[in-house]
């Protein structure tokens, strides 16, 4: 793939930053690049942690505000007056914000189709998730008929982490040499804390995948 390039949506969490180090291994870091979204998130340390990584890993970075999407919903990624739920009594947890996603494929279509890039990378899983439906398999790939459609250029939207539970993607970074890196350097934590709350939904998938992940390998040592 020394020739093809790669546009990934990076929020500068576990996700998108193993999806980041996979690209950089699969196609060559100067042929790797990220967009980043401000959507008017509550907490300014998802965005640091996003700017320092690509900092430290040289890689090109995009900034785009989407903060707009504020004014057509509302949710408690978006607004600190809200408690984080996670959905017992909803129908999803009030951490879904509807339309991100296709907005930021959206987005990321529009600017990589500038770019000439065709594979668009996102790390959107439906088996270890929040039961967002923008994270669905059928979602992402309704959205990579409809970028075709509408831009008419040739998008490859890849979900390499789309089947792993989270317990097999910090697997993944482990495979990719990035386990330390990931754990130290990533943002996952819905409260905004620094090296996480350890109490949210998001912290505790993180965490309950990393002691899986750590049991079994240390398993297999035996």
């Amino acid at each position: 793939m020394t020739n093809k390039k790669a546009l990934v949506i990076f929020s500068g969490g576990q996700d998108s930053t193993t999806c980041l180090f996979q690209a950089i291994q699969d196609y060559g870091k100067e042929n790797v690049e990220v967009i980043t979204f401000f959507y008017g998130q509550r907490h300014a340390i998802e965005l640091s942690k996003a700017k320092w990584i690509v900092r430290d890993l040289n890689v090109k970075q995009t900034v785009i505000d989407t903060s707009v999407i504020k004014q057509t919903t509302n949710n408690a990624l978006m607004d600190d007056s809200m408690e984080i739920s996670q959905g017992e009594s909803e129908e999803y947890p009030n951490t879904f914000v509807d339309g991100r996603n296709a907005l930021f494929l959206l987005l990321a279509g529009t600017y990589a189709k500038g770019q000439g890039i065709t594979d668009i990378i996102i790390g959107v899983c439906e088996t270890d998730f929040s039961g967002y439906p923008d994270c669905r398999d059928v979602f992402v790939k309704s959205m990579n008929v409809t970028l075709n459609l509408a831009m008419d250029f040739p998008f490859v939207v890849k979900t390499p982490l789309m089947y792993l539970t989270k317990a097999e993607t910090w697997a993944l970074a482990d495979e990719l040499g990035r386990l330390d890196y990931v754990r130290e350097h990533t943002h996952t934590c819905y409260m905004g804390v620094d090296g996480g709350c350890g109490e949210c939904p998001s912290c505790e998938l993180r965490e309950k995948g990393l002691t899986e992940y750590l049991a079994q390998k240390a398993g297999t040592a035996l």
